[in-house]
């Protein structure tokens, strides 16, 4: 039996300014560090094995904050980003393979990124409602595949973050790997839409607030077995 923890990041200063992020890049507010440290209480109690994350550098600090914060937990194991080699940047990242029994990998990948917002990355989302009705706000928020002007519906993001899913992380909870994903509210509602055997009508409904974990039971079929919520 392997465990899946959730977490979406904490607050980010634009969470707090109530404007629409997507891939905007915008940090924890001081409210949302406060979160990641209490959602690093909560899953204490879980030896993790390896944790993925956006690249998105909210949910990087949340991944930090979760890992460092009770770090005697870990073994004192070292969090390690595992960087891509092919990046434009590269820096050598790969020249360095790790050691398990030492640290805790972390894998940084796009498909986990929030879902993309296109025309409204940067607007205030009251002012929004006002301009292009609350209806019309919410359905481009809420729904399953309405795509907001020049961005990404819940299904295209869906579309990426679920084959990442299959094919890197449930690989790892299939080998009894205890698992973290710190990501952001669209691409793990795409996730727990799968977990929780969600239909499109039900999706508008999920909700998934900043820096509550959400732990998973999984077999070694892949099933989920158990949930809770660490409210």
């Amino acid at each position: 039996m392997a465990k899946l923890i959730l977490v979406r990041h904490g607050q980010s200063m634009w969470n707090a300014a109530n404007r629409f992020t997507g891939w905007v890049d915008v940090p924890l507010s001081r409210k949302g560090r406060q979160e990641a440290k209490l959602a690093a209480e909560k899953i204490s109690a879980y030896p993790i094995n390896v944790v993925f994350t956006s690249l998105l550098v909210r949910a990087i600090e949340t991944t930090a904050i979760c890992l460092t914060e009770c770090e005697e937990t870990y073994d004192a194991k070292t969090p390690v980003f595992k960087h891509k080699a092919d990046a434009p940047d590269w820096h050598g990242w790969d020249k360095y393979e790790g050691d398990e029994r030492l640290e805790i990998p972390i894998f940084l990948s796009q498909a986990l990124d929030e879902r993309y917002y296109g025309d409204l990355q940067g607007y205030n989302k009251a002012q929004m409602a006002e301009k292009f009705g609350e209806e019309q706000v919410h359905l481009w928020r809420r729904s399953f595949s309405v795509r907001p002007p020049g961005g990404e519906s819940l299904e295209d993001t869906a579309n990426r973050t679920l084959p990442y899913f299959q094919s890197r992380i449930m690989t790892h909870l299939k080998h009894r790997d205890n698992v973290l994903v710190s990501a952001h509210g669209n691409s793990l509602r795409s996730i727990v839409m799968v977990l929780d055997d969600l239909n499109e009508q039900e999706v508008p409904n999920l909700n998934l607030a900043t820096g509550i974990p959400l732990v998973y039971d999984i077999d070694a079929d892949g099933k989920v077995v158990g949930k809770e919520i660490l409210d």
